[in-house]
Protein backbone atom coordinates (compact mmCIF):
# COMPACT_ATOMS: atom_id res chain seq x y z
CA UNK A 1 0.00 0.00 0.00
CA UNK A 2 1.46 3.03 -0.92
CA UNK A 3 1.99 5.94 1.58
CA UNK A 4 -0.92 8.45 0.59
CA UNK A 5 -3.24 5.66 0.72
CA UNK A 6 -2.40 4.71 3.99
CA UNK A 7 -2.55 8.29 4.97
CA UNK A 8 -5.85 8.66 3.87
CA UNK A 9 -7.25 5.21 5.31
CA UNK A 10 -5.14 6.62 8.71
CA UNK A 11 -7.04 10.14 8.20
CA UNK A 12 -10.82 8.27 7.10
CA UNK A 13 -10.48 5.94 10.50
CA UNK A 14 -9.52 9.07 12.59
CA UNK A 15 -12.04 11.13 11.24
CA UNK A 16 -15.25 9.25 10.74
CA UNK A 17 -15.57 8.34 14.83
CA UNK A 18 -15.02 12.18 15.66
CA UNK A 19 -17.63 13.37 12.75
CA UNK A 20 -20.46 10.68 13.90
CA UNK A 21 -19.56 11.78 17.88
CA UNK A 22 -20.56 15.77 16.41
CA UNK A 23 -23.40 14.66 14.98
CA UNK A 24 -24.53 12.90 18.23
CA UNK A 25 -23.83 16.33 20.49
CA UNK A 26 -25.99 17.89 17.84
CA UNK A 27 -28.64 15.84 18.62
CA UNK A 28 -28.61 16.83 21.81
CA UNK A 29 -29.13 20.39 21.35
CA UNK A 30 -32.35 18.89 18.75
CA UNK A 31 -33.83 16.84 21.52
CA UNK A 32 -33.57 19.63 23.88
CA UNK A 33 -35.51 22.03 21.98
CA UNK A 34 -37.93 19.87 21.13
CA UNK A 35 -38.91 18.48 24.08
CA UNK A 36 -38.41 21.75 25.57
CA UNK A 37 -41.13 23.48 23.16
CA UNK A 38 -43.58 20.76 24.18
CA UNK A 39 -44.06 22.23 27.60
CA UNK A 40 -44.67 26.09 26.36
CA UNK A 41 -43.35 28.57 24.48
CA UNK A 42 -41.89 29.80 27.31
CA UNK A 43 -39.77 26.93 27.91
CA UNK A 44 -38.43 26.54 24.78
CA UNK A 45 -37.57 30.40 24.81
CA UNK A 46 -35.51 30.26 27.89
CA UNK A 47 -33.76 26.82 26.73
CA UNK A 48 -33.16 28.89 23.31
CA UNK A 49 -31.22 32.21 25.14
CA UNK A 50 -29.64 30.08 27.65
CA UNK A 51 -27.86 27.60 24.70
CA UNK A 52 -27.39 31.05 22.80
CA UNK A 53 -24.75 32.06 26.48
CA UNK A 54 -23.46 28.08 27.66
CA UNK A 55 -22.45 26.98 23.70
CA UNK A 56 -20.22 29.85 22.93
CA UNK A 57 -18.29 29.33 26.38
CA UNK A 58 -18.32 25.84 25.78
CA UNK A 59 -16.85 25.93 22.44
CA UNK A 60 -14.26 27.95 24.28
CA UNK A 61 -12.90 25.79 26.42
CA UNK A 62 -13.05 23.33 23.48
CA UNK A 63 -10.67 25.76 21.53
CA UNK A 64 -8.60 25.85 24.62
CA UNK A 65 -8.41 22.60 25.51
CA UNK A 66 -7.63 21.66 21.91
CA UNK A 67 -4.08 22.40 22.49
CA UNK A 68 -3.04 19.40 23.99
CA UNK A 69 -3.90 17.14 21.37
CA UNK A 70 -0.53 18.20 19.15
CA UNK A 71 1.32 18.13 22.12
CA UNK A 72 0.61 15.02 23.07
CA UNK A 73 0.69 13.40 19.38
CA UNK A 74 4.03 15.20 18.95
CA UNK A 75 5.54 12.76 22.19
CA UNK A 76 3.53 9.83 21.00
CA UNK A 77 5.17 10.25 17.25
CA UNK A 78 8.47 10.56 18.85
CA UNK A 79 7.84 7.49 21.22
CA UNK A 80 8.76 9.77 24.58
CA UNK A 81 5.82 7.62 26.27
CA UNK A 82 6.66 8.75 29.89
CA UNK A 83 5.92 12.24 29.39
CA UNK A 84 2.31 11.37 28.11
CA UNK A 85 0.75 10.83 31.71
CA UNK A 86 2.28 14.47 32.93
CA UNK A 87 1.41 16.01 29.96
CA UNK A 88 -2.45 14.56 29.76
CA UNK A 89 -2.77 15.60 33.46
CA UNK A 90 -1.76 19.62 32.39
CA UNK A 91 -4.86 19.31 30.11
CA UNK A 92 -6.59 17.63 33.24
CA UNK A 93 -5.67 20.46 35.42
CA UNK A 94 -7.07 23.47 32.38
CA UNK A 95 -9.39 21.65 31.90
CA UNK A 96 -10.73 21.62 35.71
CA UNK A 97 -10.19 25.42 35.70
CA UNK A 98 -12.31 25.89 32.69
CA UNK A 99 -14.86 24.10 33.81
CA UNK A 100 -15.24 25.83 37.43
CA UNK A 101 -14.40 29.32 35.41
CA UNK A 102 -17.51 28.34 33.03
CA UNK A 103 -19.77 26.98 35.74
CA UNK A 104 -18.93 30.55 37.48
CA UNK A 105 -19.77 32.97 35.07
CA UNK A 106 -22.97 30.83 34.34
CA UNK A 107 -23.97 31.38 38.08
CA UNK A 108 -23.48 35.19 37.31
CA UNK A 109 -25.62 35.80 34.52
CA UNK A 110 -28.43 37.65 35.79
CA UNK A 111 -26.93 41.38 35.47
CA UNK A 112 -26.19 40.11 31.53
CA UNK A 113 -29.92 39.07 30.68
CA UNK A 114 -31.31 42.18 32.09
CA UNK A 115 -28.92 44.24 29.79
CA UNK A 116 -30.09 41.98 26.93
CA UNK A 117 -33.56 43.06 27.92
CA UNK A 118 -34.33 39.72 27.70
CA UNK A 119 -38.11 38.91 28.43
CA UNK A 120 -38.98 39.43 31.77
CA UNK A 121 -41.55 36.98 31.39
CA UNK A 122 -39.14 33.60 30.61
CA UNK A 123 -35.80 35.55 32.94
CA UNK A 124 -35.89 32.93 36.18
CA UNK A 125 -36.61 30.05 33.80
CA UNK A 126 -33.19 30.81 32.16
CA UNK A 127 -31.34 31.41 35.67
CA UNK A 128 -32.46 28.16 36.55
CA UNK A 129 -31.52 26.29 33.19
CA UNK A 130 -27.96 27.89 33.32
CA UNK A 131 -28.08 27.46 37.11
CA UNK A 132 -28.84 23.44 36.70
CA UNK A 133 -26.08 23.24 33.70
CA UNK A 134 -23.32 24.81 35.56
CA UNK A 135 -22.74 21.84 37.34
CA UNK A 136 -21.90 19.94 34.48
CA UNK A 137 -19.26 22.21 32.91
CA UNK A 138 -16.65 20.69 34.93
CA UNK A 139 -17.52 17.34 33.58
CA UNK A 140 -17.57 18.74 29.96
CA UNK A 141 -14.08 20.31 30.29
CA UNK A 142 -12.89 16.59 31.62
CA UNK A 143 -14.63 14.84 28.85
CA UNK A 144 -12.91 17.38 26.22
CA UNK A 145 -9.17 16.99 28.12
CA UNK A 146 -9.60 12.90 27.38
CA UNK A 147 -10.84 13.28 23.88
CA UNK A 148 -8.06 15.06 23.13
CA UNK A 149 -5.58 12.64 24.90
CA UNK A 150 -7.66 9.59 23.18
CA UNK A 151 -7.79 11.64 19.93
CA UNK A 152 -3.73 11.90 20.43
CA UNK A 153 -3.80 7.87 20.75
CA UNK A 154 -5.15 7.36 17.13
CA UNK A 155 -8.66 6.18 19.12
CA UNK A 156 -10.86 7.95 18.20
CA UNK A 157 -13.91 5.29 18.77
CA UNK A 158 -14.76 6.17 22.25
CA UNK A 159 -15.48 9.59 20.69
CA UNK A 160 -18.30 8.45 19.55
CA UNK A 161 -19.41 5.19 21.44
CA UNK A 162 -19.52 7.69 24.36
CA UNK A 163 -21.32 10.92 22.39
CA UNK A 164 -24.05 8.49 20.82
CA UNK A 165 -24.62 6.92 24.72
CA UNK A 166 -25.10 10.70 25.90
CA UNK A 167 -27.39 10.97 23.78
CA UNK A 168 -29.40 8.09 24.90
CA UNK A 169 -28.48 9.03 28.69
CA UNK A 170 -29.99 12.74 27.55
CA UNK A 171 -33.04 11.84 25.91
CA UNK A 172 -35.07 9.32 29.01
CA UNK A 173 -33.23 12.08 31.78
CA UNK A 174 -35.46 14.92 29.63
CA UNK A 175 -38.45 12.89 29.67
CA UNK A 176 -38.24 12.40 33.48
CA UNK A 177 -36.85 15.71 34.81
CA UNK A 178 -38.85 18.04 31.97
CA UNK A 179 -42.23 16.73 32.00
CA UNK A 180 -42.06 15.33 35.74
CA UNK A 181 -41.52 11.58 36.29
CA UNK A 182 -40.53 8.88 39.13
CA UNK A 183 -41.36 11.20 41.50
CA UNK A 184 -39.60 13.78 40.41
CA UNK A 185 -40.96 17.53 40.24
CA UNK A 186 -41.77 19.17 36.67
CA UNK A 187 -38.89 21.43 35.83
CA UNK A 188 -39.94 22.52 32.35
CA UNK A 189 -36.80 23.79 30.51
CA UNK A 190 -34.38 23.91 33.68
CA UNK A 191 -35.33 20.24 33.43
CA UNK A 192 -33.15 20.63 30.18
CA UNK A 193 -30.09 22.00 31.99
CA UNK A 194 -29.95 19.45 34.52
CA UNK A 195 -30.17 16.49 32.11
CA UNK A 196 -26.93 18.31 30.66
CA UNK A 197 -25.64 18.25 33.42
CA UNK A 198 -25.84 14.94 34.17
CA UNK A 199 -25.06 13.59 30.40
CA UNK A 200 -21.91 15.98 30.69
CA UNK A 201 -20.50 14.22 33.39
CA UNK A 202 -21.93 10.74 32.52
CA UNK A 203 -19.33 10.79 29.33
CA UNK A 204 -16.68 12.14 31.35
CA UNK A 205 -16.75 9.31 33.75
CA UNK A 206 -16.97 6.54 31.28
CA UNK A 207 -14.40 8.17 29.01
CA UNK A 208 -12.01 8.04 32.42
CA UNK A 209 -13.12 4.36 32.89
CA UNK A 210 -13.16 3.54 29.36
CA UNK A 211 -9.11 4.77 28.78
CA UNK A 212 -8.37 3.65 32.24
CA UNK A 213 -9.08 -0.19 31.51
CA UNK A 214 -8.85 -0.45 27.64
CA UNK A 215 -5.63 -1.85 26.23
CA UNK A 216 -5.13 0.67 23.27
CA UNK A 217 -3.57 3.08 25.99
CA UNK A 218 -1.32 0.54 27.98
CA UNK A 219 2.28 1.52 26.19
CA UNK A 220 1.39 5.77 27.49
CA UNK A 221 -1.02 5.37 30.20
CA UNK A 222 -3.06 8.26 32.03
CA UNK A 223 -2.20 6.87 35.80
CA UNK A 224 -4.22 9.70 38.23
CA UNK A 225 -2.66 7.94 41.11
CA UNK A 226 0.78 9.59 40.27
CA UNK A 227 0.16 13.34 40.14
CA UNK A 228 2.08 15.87 37.80
CA UNK A 229 1.68 19.58 38.23
CA UNK A 230 3.88 21.48 35.91
CA UNK A 231 3.52 25.28 35.51
CA UNK A 232 5.60 25.87 32.45
CA UNK A 233 3.39 22.78 30.64
CA UNK A 234 0.06 24.22 31.62
CA UNK A 235 1.27 27.88 30.79
CA UNK A 236 2.16 26.52 27.46
CA UNK A 237 -1.22 24.53 26.57
CA UNK A 238 -2.75 27.63 27.89
CA UNK A 239 -0.52 29.84 25.33
CA UNK A 240 -1.43 27.50 22.70
CA UNK A 241 -4.71 26.81 22.96
CA UNK A 242 -6.58 30.75 23.82
CA UNK A 243 -5.81 31.88 20.59
CA UNK A 244 -7.85 29.13 19.27
CA UNK A 245 -10.71 29.07 21.68
CA UNK A 246 -10.34 33.06 20.43
CA UNK A 247 -10.56 31.79 16.84
CA UNK A 248 -13.89 29.49 17.50
CA UNK A 249 -15.57 32.63 19.37
CA UNK A 250 -14.52 35.06 16.37
CA UNK A 251 -16.43 33.02 14.36
CA UNK A 252 -19.44 32.20 15.97
CA UNK A 253 -19.99 35.49 17.42
CA UNK A 254 -20.02 37.02 13.78
CA UNK A 255 -23.09 34.96 13.05
CA UNK A 256 -24.34 36.34 16.01
CA UNK A 257 -23.64 39.62 15.28
CA UNK A 258 -25.23 39.28 11.69
CA UNK A 259 -28.70 37.23 12.86
CA UNK A 260 -28.90 40.47 15.08
CA UNK A 261 -28.15 42.96 11.87
CA UNK A 262 -31.09 41.01 9.84
CA UNK A 263 -33.44 40.93 12.71
CA UNK A 264 -34.48 44.21 11.66
CA UNK A 265 -35.43 43.19 7.94
CA UNK A 266 -38.46 40.83 9.30
CA UNK A 267 -39.41 37.69 10.88
CA UNK A 268 -39.80 35.51 7.35
CA UNK A 269 -36.01 37.09 6.60
CA UNK A 270 -34.50 35.99 9.78
CA UNK A 271 -35.94 32.14 9.23
CA UNK A 272 -34.61 31.90 5.88
CA UNK A 273 -31.03 32.90 7.06
CA UNK A 274 -31.24 30.51 10.43
CA UNK A 275 -32.31 27.71 8.09
CA UNK A 276 -29.68 28.30 5.68
CA UNK A 277 -27.15 28.98 8.66
CA UNK A 278 -28.56 25.39 10.38
CA UNK A 279 -27.93 23.28 7.58
CA UNK A 280 -24.57 24.41 6.60
CA UNK A 281 -23.91 24.29 10.01
CA UNK A 282 -24.46 20.48 9.82
CA UNK A 283 -21.92 19.70 6.83
CA UNK A 284 -19.26 22.00 7.92
CA UNK A 285 -18.76 18.76 10.98
CA UNK A 286 -17.28 16.95 7.73
CA UNK A 287 -14.49 19.01 6.96
CA UNK A 288 -14.16 20.08 10.71
CA UNK A 289 -13.42 16.44 11.62
CA UNK A 290 -10.95 16.02 9.18
CA UNK A 291 -8.90 18.79 10.33
CA UNK A 292 -8.91 17.40 14.09
CA UNK A 293 -7.56 14.17 12.28
CA UNK A 294 -4.91 16.31 10.28
CA UNK A 295 -3.94 18.03 13.27
CA UNK A 296 -3.20 14.13 14.95
CA UNK A 297 -1.18 13.03 11.88
CA UNK A 298 0.67 16.37 11.69
CA UNK A 299 1.80 15.94 15.50
CA UNK A 300 2.88 12.29 14.84
CA UNK A 301 4.82 13.05 11.87
CA UNK A 302 6.54 15.91 13.69
CA UNK A 303 7.12 13.95 16.91
CA UNK A 304 9.33 11.09 14.45
CA UNK A 305 10.92 14.04 12.31
CA UNK A 306 9.36 12.52 9.35
CA UNK A 307 9.73 15.70 6.85
CA UNK A 308 7.64 13.01 3.99
CA UNK A 309 4.73 11.64 5.87
CA UNK A 310 4.39 15.39 7.25
CA UNK A 311 3.75 16.60 3.58
CA UNK A 312 1.68 13.55 3.07
CA UNK A 313 -0.55 14.11 6.04
CA UNK A 314 -0.85 17.90 5.19
CA UNK A 315 -1.69 16.79 1.31
CA UNK A 316 -4.09 13.87 1.86
CA UNK A 317 -6.06 16.27 4.53
CA UNK A 318 -6.53 18.95 1.87
CA UNK A 319 -6.97 16.65 -0.92
CA UNK A 320 -10.00 15.41 1.24
CA UNK A 321 -11.32 18.09 2.64
CA UNK A 322 -10.91 19.65 -1.32
CA UNK A 323 -13.23 16.90 -1.99
CA UNK A 324 -15.60 17.53 0.87
CA UNK A 325 -16.04 21.11 -0.56
CA UNK A 326 -16.70 20.26 -4.01
CA UNK A 327 -19.25 17.39 -3.02
CA UNK A 328 -20.90 19.66 -0.32
CA UNK A 329 -21.30 22.80 -2.86
CA UNK A 330 -22.94 20.75 -5.21
CA UNK A 331 -25.26 19.05 -3.39
CA UNK A 332 -26.60 22.71 -1.56
CA UNK A 333 -27.25 23.72 -5.66
CA UNK A 334 -28.97 20.69 -6.69
CA UNK A 335 -31.01 20.58 -3.13
CA UNK A 336 -31.48 24.07 -2.47
CA UNK A 337 -35.07 23.54 -3.02
CA UNK A 338 -36.09 20.64 -0.98
CA UNK A 339 -33.78 21.39 1.77
CA UNK A 340 -35.86 24.14 3.36
CA UNK A 341 -38.92 21.91 3.65
CA UNK A 342 -37.02 19.93 6.13
CA UNK A 343 -37.46 22.87 8.30
CA UNK A 344 -40.65 24.85 7.77
CA UNK A 345 -44.08 24.80 5.21
CA UNK A 346 -43.96 28.94 4.92
CA UNK A 347 -43.72 29.46 0.77
CA UNK A 348 -41.30 33.06 1.33
CA UNK A 349 -39.34 31.52 3.85
CA UNK A 350 -39.02 28.37 1.53
CA UNK A 351 -38.09 30.87 -1.64
CA UNK A 352 -35.49 32.84 0.25
CA UNK A 353 -33.68 30.15 1.91
CA UNK A 354 -33.06 28.37 -1.61
CA UNK A 355 -32.01 31.25 -2.89
CA UNK A 356 -29.35 32.08 0.24
CA UNK A 357 -28.15 28.43 -0.12
CA UNK A 358 -26.97 29.26 -3.35
CA UNK A 359 -24.38 32.03 -1.67
CA UNK A 360 -23.52 29.03 0.75
CA UNK A 361 -22.55 27.02 -1.89
CA UNK A 362 -19.87 29.25 -2.93
CA UNK A 363 -18.35 29.24 0.08
CA UNK A 364 -18.25 25.44 0.92
CA UNK A 365 -14.55 24.79 -0.94
CA UNK A 366 -12.98 27.63 0.65
CA UNK A 367 -15.00 26.99 4.69
CA UNK A 368 -13.28 23.17 3.81
CA UNK A 369 -9.90 24.41 3.21
CA UNK A 370 -9.43 27.06 5.20
CA UNK A 371 -10.36 24.90 8.40
CA UNK A 372 -8.20 22.18 6.82
CA UNK A 373 -5.29 24.41 7.06
CA UNK A 374 -6.38 25.84 10.51
CA UNK A 375 -6.25 21.65 11.42
CA UNK A 376 -2.57 21.27 10.04
CA UNK A 377 -1.27 24.44 11.84
CA UNK A 378 -2.84 23.67 15.30
CA UNK A 379 -0.80 20.20 14.44
CA UNK A 380 2.65 23.03 14.18
CA UNK A 381 1.86 24.31 17.31
CA UNK A 382 1.00 27.68 15.57
CA UNK A 383 -1.73 29.23 16.62
CA UNK A 384 -1.01 32.80 17.21
CA UNK A 385 -0.81 34.09 13.39
CA UNK A 386 -3.94 31.91 12.41
CA UNK A 387 -6.10 34.11 14.88
CA UNK A 388 -4.93 37.03 13.57
CA UNK A 389 -5.84 35.86 10.29
CA UNK A 390 -9.35 34.66 10.61
CA UNK A 391 -10.16 37.18 12.93
CA UNK A 392 -9.18 39.82 9.97
CA UNK A 393 -10.78 37.38 7.30
CA UNK A 394 -14.08 37.66 9.27
CA UNK A 395 -14.46 40.93 11.26
CA UNK A 396 -11.80 42.68 8.71
CA UNK A 397 -13.53 41.72 5.67
CA UNK A 398 -16.44 39.66 5.49
CA UNK A 399 -18.56 41.62 8.40
CA UNK A 400 -17.97 45.59 7.09
CA UNK A 401 -18.48 43.74 3.17
CA UNK A 402 -21.45 42.16 4.29
CA UNK A 403 -22.94 45.14 6.48
CA UNK A 404 -22.14 47.21 3.39
CA UNK A 405 -24.01 45.06 0.28
CA UNK A 406 -26.73 44.21 2.92
CA UNK A 407 -27.88 47.12 4.58
CA UNK A 408 -26.33 50.52 3.00
CA UNK A 409 -26.58 51.91 -0.58
CA UNK A 410 -22.72 52.30 -0.94
CA UNK A 411 -22.63 49.91 -3.82
CA UNK A 412 -26.12 50.10 -4.92
CA UNK A 413 -29.02 48.86 -3.62
CA UNK A 414 -29.09 47.39 -0.08
CA UNK A 415 -29.06 43.73 -0.87
CA UNK A 416 -30.61 42.42 2.33
CA UNK A 417 -29.44 38.68 3.76
CA UNK A 418 -27.80 37.78 -0.09
CA UNK A 419 -25.22 41.26 0.77
CA UNK A 420 -24.50 39.64 4.25
CA UNK A 421 -23.80 35.89 2.67
CA UNK A 422 -21.78 37.51 -0.23
CA UNK A 423 -19.61 39.24 3.24
CA UNK A 424 -19.16 35.48 4.36
CA UNK A 425 -17.90 34.27 1.15
CA UNK A 426 -15.07 36.91 0.81
CA UNK A 427 -13.95 36.44 4.66
CA UNK A 428 -14.13 32.77 4.17
CA UNK A 429 -12.24 32.72 1.41
CA UNK A 430 -9.83 35.34 2.51
CA UNK A 431 -9.15 32.99 5.69
CA UNK A 432 -8.75 30.18 3.17
CA UNK A 433 -5.81 31.91 1.23
CA UNK A 434 -3.93 33.73 4.44
CA UNK A 435 -4.05 30.65 6.15
CA UNK A 436 -2.88 28.46 3.12
CA UNK A 437 -0.08 31.29 2.42
CA UNK A 438 0.91 30.48 6.55
CA UNK A 439 0.72 26.61 5.96
CA UNK A 440 2.75 26.57 3.42
CA UNK A 441 5.37 28.94 5.00
CA UNK A 442 5.51 26.44 7.88
CA UNK A 443 6.35 23.75 5.47
CA UNK A 444 8.98 24.80 4.34
CA UNK A 445 10.66 25.60 7.71
CA UNK A 446 13.11 22.46 8.84
CA UNK A 447 11.99 20.70 11.54
CA UNK A 448 14.18 20.16 14.42
CA UNK A 449 16.81 17.44 14.91
CA UNK A 450 15.09 16.13 17.77
CA UNK A 451 11.99 15.69 19.20
CA UNK A 452 12.14 17.03 23.57
CA UNK A 453 11.67 13.73 25.42
CA UNK A 454 13.03 15.34 28.96
CA UNK A 455 11.31 13.94 31.56
CA UNK A 456 11.82 16.93 34.02
CA UNK A 457 9.14 17.99 35.62
CA UNK A 458 10.06 22.06 35.32
CA UNK A 459 10.29 21.21 31.19
CA UNK A 460 7.71 22.79 29.53
CA UNK A 461 6.03 20.54 27.20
Amino acid sequence: MSSRRQEFVAQLTLALPILGGQLAQTANGFVDTLMAGRVSANDLAAVAVGASIWVPLYLFMTGVLMSATPILSRHLGGEAYHRINPLAQQGIWLAMGLGVLSALILRSIAPVLVWMDVDPAIRPMVTGYLDALSWGMPGAALMLAMRSYTEAMNHTRPVLLFSVMGLLINIPSNYVLIYGKLGFPAMGGVGCGWATSLVMWSMALMMLIYTHRHPVYLHAPLNLRQRHFEVPSLGYMLRLGLPVGLTIFFEVSIFAVIALLIGSLGAQTVASHQIALNFTSLIFMIPLSFAIAATVRVGHARGRNDQISLRHAVQVAHMITLAVGVVASLSLVLARHWIPHIYTDNQNVIELASYLLLFAALYQISDALQVCSNGCLRGFEDTGWPMIMTLFAYWGVGLPLGYALGLTDLFGDPMGPAGFWIGLVAGLTTAAVLLGWRLKWRMRQPLPATTDTSPKPQQAA
